[in-house]
């Protein structure tokens, strides 16, 4: 694990010997024969020494070696956080995309959403056919909004973005997941500037914002470019953030999302640089409507081609705005419009109603490139259970093997405070219902109680990750140092990681002179 030591290291054996030698020669310069004699002599001793403490080395199995680090994240300090870009050009910018959004309405606005009497398994050809009423009136119509929306899409703002940077979508109960993914990012040494999207100012958690300048990220609330009453669902959130990120190239992630391998290189990778948009899988292939294809051009009727297809899982996303521009204009109609109709054409209602679709749609629609990553996610379990924690998604930059990258943990929500905040269902700004600690029947509430991992070591090491160490240093963070800090819970999850991981908490009088505190300890093979 990469974890360093402030102290320096004890002098090694050689380094005694030499001084000692050096000392030895001084001392008996220029004596006498016998003396000379004694010298001899002691040079042999000393040889012989040395030749046995080296052989005992040798023969010695190498240990762990205790490394430390201050908590803070240094290298973070050097990473300045995104500046605001044009407000007011944005806002122009989403005016005139929401005026042409606003005139082309799809039919029926008001699209039935009926879910399937089964998600266990796949719809059949027949069922997908037929389980969403739509009228060839009303399609004909949605197609020729359609048409009239690609038609008038507006050209790529060069003024508005730059850069490349990480886009996170929190707020409300999210932010706590948020906290745990965006200290991860710097675990890994992400040097990528982040920006943290609410919905609004009430969604902030107050304090939390002024912390994350000092980590190189900086808050955006959408309120401040659009009319957020607007959006039925938290779902036609996403694209927003993504639209109105003031980054050129983004990486946008889920708030319960936790990296697990750093992100960086992905925007220097082939997949990304040859076509500017890099897709995850999801589990299934799609079960739209069959009129979906006809009514965003890709058929001249009803049509099945899209069954075949694979799903993406959106929970992790890079894109190039300037290449893809208006491919992200159009996923943000299907969103301005999704909660009403196009989320349920696309899903009918099974299994991933909502957002995440939309953007592969829109590249379908346009004829434009994209890259799907070809290895399947893979579901890591709660370590002796059958239940899941997440999504692993692999690193799009090793096609030719599966290496994962991001854990979407869409199962277990990563948060200090839901796991081991105790009587914080009283908590009059952040409330916690109850924690896993308090509820025996949690499927994660024996590991914290006993001090076991909930990944699988040797699930983690066929796979050469073992992020659990370092997502547990970030709830360190969150629970001793940051606007969340409270001294129980910050105590319980010292003794967890001490028991399950075998931390160790120190002071250091080289951490201490230069205002560092604490470190902490952790062996490295």
């Amino acid at each position: 694990m990469a974890i360093y030591g402030d102290d320096p290291d004890p002098p090694s054996s050689t380094h005694l010997l030499r001084n000692a030698i050096r000392k030895f020669r001084r001392l008996h310069k220029g004596g006498s024969p016998r003396q000379q004699i004694v010298i001899l002599l002691g040079w042999f001793l000393l040889a012989f020494a040395a030749l046995r403490a080296f052989q005992y080395l040798l023969s010695k199995p190498s240990q762990p070696r205790l490394v430390c680090q201050t908590p803070t994240h240094e290298h973070s300090r050097r990473i300045a956080a995104p500046k605001q870009t044009n407000k007011d050009l944005l806002l122009r910018t989403w005016e005139t995309l929401q005026a042409i959004y606003d005139a082309h309405p799809p039919q029926p606005l008001d699209l039935a959403l009926n879910h399937f009497n089964s998600l266990s398994e796949f719809p059949s050809l027949d069922a997908i056919k037929t389980h969403t009423k739509i009228s060839i009136e009303d399609a004909q119509a949605a197609r020729k909004s359609h048409v009239e929306v690609t038609k008038k899409l507006l050209k790529y703002p060069t003024q508005l973005f730059s850069g490349q940077g990480i886009v996170m979508l929190a707020g409300g109960r999210y932010t706590a997941f948020a906290t745990t993914g965006l200290a991860m990012l710097r675990e890994l040494g992400s040097e990528l500037p982040v920006e943290v999207w609410v919905k609004d100012e009430t969604e902030e958690h107050e304090g939390w914002c002024k912390e994350l300048e000092n980590e190189g990220m900086a808050c955006r609330r959408l309120s401040d470019y659009m009319n957020t009453e607007l959006l039925e669902h938290g779902y036609q959130l996403k694209i927003c953030s993504i639209l109105f990120s003031s980054f050129e190239q983004i990486l946008f992630l889920d708030a319960d999302n936790i990296p697990v391998r750093k992100p960086d290189v992905i925007f220097k990778s082939k997949s990304f640089t040859d076509t500017g948009v890099v897709m995850w899988p999801d589990y299934w292939n799609h079960t739209g409507a069959p009129l979906l294809p006809y009514i965003v051009g890709l058929s001249d009727g009803a049509s099945e081609m899209l069954r075949e297809d694979q799903t993406a899982e959106s929970g992790q996303l890079v894109w190039d705005k300037k290449r893809h521009w208006k491919s992200l204009c159009l996923a943000a109609y299907y969103n301005y419009y999704g909660p009403q109709h196009y989320y349920t054409m696309i899903s009918q209602g099974w299994a991933g109603w909502g957002d995440k679709d939309t953007f592969l749609i829109a590249l379908r629609s346009l004829r434009q490139e994209y890259y799907m990553v070809p290895h399947k996610l893979k579901t890591l379990f709660i370590n002796g259970t059958s239940d899941g924690v997440g999504m692993l998604q692999a690193d799009p930059t090793k096609p030719a093997s599966y290496v994962p990258m991001f854990l979407h943990s869409n199962m277990v929500k990563w948060s200090i405070r839901g796991f081991l905040c105790l009587g914080c269902a009283n908590d009059t700004v952040d409330p916690v219902k109850t924690s896993a600690l308090e509820n025996p029947k949690s499927n994660i509430n024996l590991h914290l109680t006993e001090h076991h991992r909930i990944f699988k070591l040797e699930d983690m090491k066929a796979m050469g990750i073992d992020p659990e160490p370092l997502i547990w240093k970030s709830f360190e963070h969150v629970a001793c140092r940051s606007v969340w800090q409270s001294e129980g819970l910050c105590n319980r999850t010292k003794v967890h990681m001490e028991q399950t991981f075998g931390y160790q908490f120190r002071k250091s009088w080289v951490s201490s002179i230069v205002g560092g505190g604490d470190q902490i300890c952790i062996q490295s093979a």
